[in-house]
């Protein structure tokens, strides 16, 4: 039976924007590093966002398909770091179920 996202603790919610977030400061290091973006606190703060929102997706997705914990996170920081690129991939796949149905 699917769990309903009201049913998770906070500290449950808090790992994962943590770590989805991680993985954003990650990429937004990088991206700053090689020179694709400037240090821009707006760019950061809407990184963070974006990594957060696409690491609760991964997190969702992840329990439905009933995935290890371990794996979750694994999945969950990498969405993270990848932030819009995992919404649109998301959508895609989305988009390609609905088409079919």
């Amino acid at each position: 039976m699917a769990k309903d996202p009201l049913g998770y603790e906070v500290l449950t919610y808090v790992w994962i924007i943590a770590l989805s977030c991680l993985g954003g400061v990650a990429s937004y290091i990088g991206k700053v590093r090689s020179g694709v973006s400037r240090a821009n606190i707006t760019e950061f703060v809407g990184d963070l966002f974006i990594s957060g929102f696409s690491g609760l997706m991964t997190f969702y997705l992840c329990q439905a398909a009933d995935i290890s914990p371990q794996i979750t996170a694994v999945f969950v920081g990498i969405s993270g770091h990848m932030g819009s690129r995992t919404i649109f991939a998301i959508e895609k796949r989305l988009t390609s179920w609905l088409e079919a149905k």
